[in-house]
């Protein structure tokens, strides 16, 4: 029988691959955050997407699922009962992969594949917005209405852009 082309392997077989993908799977996690090569990197992500995934709904059919795909069973509650609910307000995206310096014996592409824990920068802006406009509105005297609705809108705007421009350092930090 002739050898499967569908695809590169990152071990010899179909079931070392199996191995490899849960064992990377439990250590990020375990961490938080791998570093490995790129072209891994690249295939655990939407493995590991699918496990959070399953992990969100919280079944004990998921759970048992997710079991079979990582052993350790410390690391499948720790998914469950701490992680999944900081996913709640994700839809999707829970990893980030960000790229490092080739490795130095075999010049690989190396990257770092982490969970992102933190809510979007877009979603505290608008929130930071709503509450400034609302804010702002209560504190309007009623006769001056039409004057004051177009100052809220710009000081709103501006409160918005310099909670992005925060969110963004803190990210970058």
């Amino acid at each position: 029988m002739p050898t499967p082309k569908k695809g590169a392997r990152l071990g010899g077989s179909a079931n070392n691959q199996r191995k490899i993908l849960s064992n990377l799977a439990a250590q990020l996690i375990e961490h938080g955050a791998i570093k490995t090569t790129d072209a891994k990197a690249k295939v655990l992500r939407p493995y590991v997407e699918k496990i959070i995934t399953k992990a969100k709904a919280g079944t004990i059919a998921d759970r048992r699922n997710v079991a079979k795909l990582i052993t350790n069973k410390e690391i499948v509650a720790y998914l469950f009962n701490e992680l999944a609910p900081k996913f709640e307000n994700r839809a999707g995206g829970y990893t980030r992969i960000i790229k490092l310096e080739n490795r130095k014996g075999d010049n690989a592409p190396m990257a770092q594949i982490s969970l992102v824990l933190e809510e979007t920068v877009s979603a505290e802006a608008t929130r930071a917005a709503r509450a400034a406009a609302s804010k702002k509105a209560e504190e309007a005297p009623v006769e001056d209405a039409p004057e004051v609705e177009a100052d809220t809108a710009t000081d709103a705007a501006a409160e918005a852009e310099a909670v992005e421009a925060e969110a963004e350092e803190k990210s970058e930090k």
